[in-house]
């Protein structure tokens, strides 16, 4: 059904079925669930991360459907959102190769190899640094100017996330005294691709990301420092004519913050 392979993998698999290459490749664990695994390995020294998908069988397909969900069945899904997210100019995993096949939609295998970001730590490390370790004013301010203005890039280009959280941005560490830090938004398994988000995914991601940092130590300052980056328009205009975004945005993460930690968020 669909097939893509970087030179380096086509030269390392010549002759070989794709498929039964990647589903041999062996190495550390990184997450393992019921019809999914993501290992890493290296070729010549190189690291790469594969995601390895085999059917989620027609219970959990049914299930998605029932519940109006848009069942995720294979690794295309995030390979489309990668290539998406490349053509808006938003930094992301880079894909190294992708195969899917079989119609049947609950006994689909499929593959995704990306090459390894390196030299990065994700956001919701970087906010738990305190006191010598923590970034200084001016470099917080430009990576929550980074990621407010990625985000919404990200979003006005017909991408949501669906697990939009902080540690799921990277910042490349040699960039972070750089205007621009360079961050990398990663682990695309469930995002969507529209022509226009819908206003409750928007609202999700948000507040998503506004949950994951409650414990950072987020000012107010900051927090309208995002809103601008996002909106990509004067603050005074954001916060009037999407006023009622930015209430559902706080609300949501409030909520989410309760369910999961069963106190009040300190912002």
């Amino acid at each position: 059904m669909m097939l893509f392979l970087s030179p380096e993998l086509e030269e390392l698999w010549r002759g070989k079925d794709p498929f039964e290459a990647a589903f041999a490749l062996s190495g550390p664990s990184y997450r393992e669930v019921k019809s999914r695994r993501t290992l890493r390995f290296e070729i010549h020294g190189k690291g790469y991360f594969a995601k390895l998908h085999r059917g989620i069988g027609w219970k959990e397909y049914l299930k998605d459907v029932l519940q109006g969900k848009k069942p995720v069945t294979d690794a295309g899904n995030e390979y489309r959102a990668i290539r998406k997210l490349e053509a808006l100019g938003v930094d992301t995993m880079t894909a190294a190769g992708c195969g899917v096949r079989r119609w049947n939609p609950a006994g689909r295998e499929s593959f995704l190899i990306t090459e390894e970001l390196t030299g990065v730590i994700s956001l919701e490390d970087l906010a738990g640094f305190t006191g010598e370790r923590a970034l200084p004013y001016s470099r917080r301010c430009a990576v929550i100017r980074q990621l407010g203005s990625m985000t919404g890039i990200m979003h006005r280009g017909g991408v949501n996330h669906r697990d939009c959280y902080i540690c799921h941005y990277l910042l490349k560490k040699d960039t972070v005294n750089s205007p621009v830090p360079q961050l990398f938004v990663i682990d695309l398994h469930r995002a969507q691709i529209r022509s226009e988000v819908p206003y409750r995914y928007l609202v999700k991601d948000v507040a998503g990301l506004y949950f994951s940092s409650m414990d950072a130590g987020l000012s107010s300052r900051d927090l309208l420092r995002f809103v601008r980056e996002y909106e990509m328009t004067g603050l005074g205009k954001a916060l009037h004519q999407h006023r009622r975004f930015w209430r559902d945005v706080e609300r949501t993460a409030r909520k989410l913050y309760f369910k999961v930690h069963h106190r009040q968020p300190p912002v």
